[in-house]
């Protein structure tokens, strides 16, 4: 989950939870107002009927007492103007039904829900009535009973919950939609980090993050840029590595090819020679010897075409000599000659191949013999194209490429398996290039584009183009 809004979503939970915690205490803290209202109004109402019972008292000069206060005497605006509204009062007096005085409702908002009364009524029950004597001095006089309405209650607190939960719900949304843009915003160094690892992921080892002002972010930019630099600095030890093993290769090559021309080469010439001695000097009775001599010679014929096949794989000595140009095309030509019957090898030649230095021109040379190599053992192309352009503009280039029409499928081959492909791979990483294989017309197109100068500190070995 995007990590946006997955910090959206729990700061949503926690606003949602606050709410529900502020309803709550809403409720409760209605409910107490109703109890306290109820008392205010049983405490204004005791004092005004308290009141009216001393003058009536006074004034009656000690009558009967069963008639000081009349009901009907009770009931009146003054009295009605001290109950609050939703609220009830009885007066209990002595000799008398009880009677009640209700005030309205009405002004205490629209009704209830059906679910919110019924969890009212769930939490909390019905209002509980206040009780207290019309005056503590004579406590035959009666008794004031004030509660408020159900009804009333129900409208008081749906009231309250409604006002109160629409507030904390707009001040909620509002905190929830600052609270994501602080939070996008603080987001924003993330966004930075994610696009240079992905740049650090194609190659791009000299690319460096900027300091955040968040300290984490600093940390974690920190940590990226030393990560970065120490793959820099690994990968071009690798990549001095890989070009010393190619001058290795390329020494044990001219030695091999050196020793198999001294002693392989001078064994067939004198295997070559004892043959011919053999058959000069074999009797007419013995045709059988002169036969043996003229077999061994046509298999020393044999062998020496194969070593000389093998010298012009393994040395690279033609390159010093006679330069890059001239080398490839006598590599062409040895194709062209050794190839099956319709198959065509082609070069073209663009630009001044003849300043390269010692070892890109090496490096050129055994890429393009891979590539012929693997053209023709890994198909069957009738023409085969080789193109080779030196760019010295700039800090210069020099770009190869091998298209053949055999057919192949440039999704099948994997450029990390085999070594051939890997071995052109390594070569063209090693000067800091890069390579591709992909689709031609009728086959397949390998390329390969190297600086002249060699690869950067920066450069990394398997970050060199797909």
């Amino acid at each position: 989950m995007h990590l946006l809004l997955h910090l959206i979503g729990r700061l949503v939970a926690v606003v949602a939870v606050c709410l529900s915690i502020a309803v709550a205490w809403v409720m409760i803290d209605a409910h107490h107002a109703i109890d306290a209202d109820a008392a205010a109004t049983a405490e204004r109402v005791g004092q005004r009927l308290e009141s009216l019972y001393w003058q009536k008292l006074l004034w009656r000069d000690g009558m009967s007492r069963e008639m000081l206060l009349p009901i009907s005497d009770w009931q009146t605006l003054t009295i009605a103007s001290v109950v609050s509204p939703g609220n009830c009062v009885t007066f209990d007096s002595p000799g008398e039904a009880p009677r009640q005085l209700c005030s309205q409702i009405e002004a205490l908002g629209p009704p209830a829900p059906r679910l919110f009364a019924a969890a009212f009524d769930l939490l909390f029950g019905p209002p509980i009535p206040v009780r207290r004597p019309l005056t503590v001095r004579d406590w035959n006089a009666g008794f004031i009973v004030a509660a408020a309405a159900p009804e009333a209650a129900l409208r008081l607190a749906w009231r309250q919950v409604s006002v109160v939960t629409g507030v904390a719900a707009a001040m909620a949304a509002a905190i929830a939609v600052f609270a994501a843009m602080t939070i996008g915003h603080a987001l924003i160094p993330a966004r930075a980090i994610i696009d240079g690892l992905r740049r650090l992921q194609q190659g791009d080892l000299g690319w460096r993050l900027p300091g955040f002002r968040t300290a984490e972010f600093n940390l974690i930019a920190r940590a990226v840029n030393e990560l970065s630099a120490a793959l820099a600095r690994t990968n071009a030890a690798r990549t001095a590595l890989t070009a010393r093993l190619f001058q290795v290769q390329e020494e044990e090559r001219r030695s091999l090819a050196r020793d198999l021309h001294d002693e392989f080469g001078q064994c067939l010439t004198a295997t070559a020679a004892l043959a011919a001695s053999i058959e000069a000097g074999a009797s007419p009775t013995r045709a059988d010897l002169a036969d043996d001599a003229r077999a061994i010679a046509r298999i020393q014929r044999q062998m020496m075409e194969n070593l000389r096949s093998a010298l012009v794989r393994l040395r690279s000595q033609d390159v010093e000599e006679i330069g890059l140009e001239a080398s490839l095309r006598q590599l062409v030509g040895d194709y062209n000659m050794r190839a099956a019957a319709g198959a065509v090898f082609r070069l073209n030649v663009i630009g001044e191949l003849a300043a390269l230095p010692k070892q890109v021109a090496i490096d050129v040379y055994r890429i393009a013999q891979e590539c012929l190599t693997n053209a023709v053992r890994h198909g069957s192309p009738t023409e085969v194209a080789l193109s080779v352009e030196c760019a010295t503009a700039g800090a210069g280039t020099i770009a190869l490429t091998v298209e053949d029409d055999g057919g192949g499928d440039a999704v099948c081959v994997d450029p990390r398996h085999g070594h051939g492909i890997l071995g052109i791979r390594e070569r063209v990483a090693a000067r800091g290039g890069s390579m591709s294989i992909g689709k031609a017309a009728r086959g397949l197109r390998l390329s390969a584009v190297m600086p002249l100068m060699g690869p950067g500190p920066a450069q990394a070995l398997y970050g060199a183009g797909p």
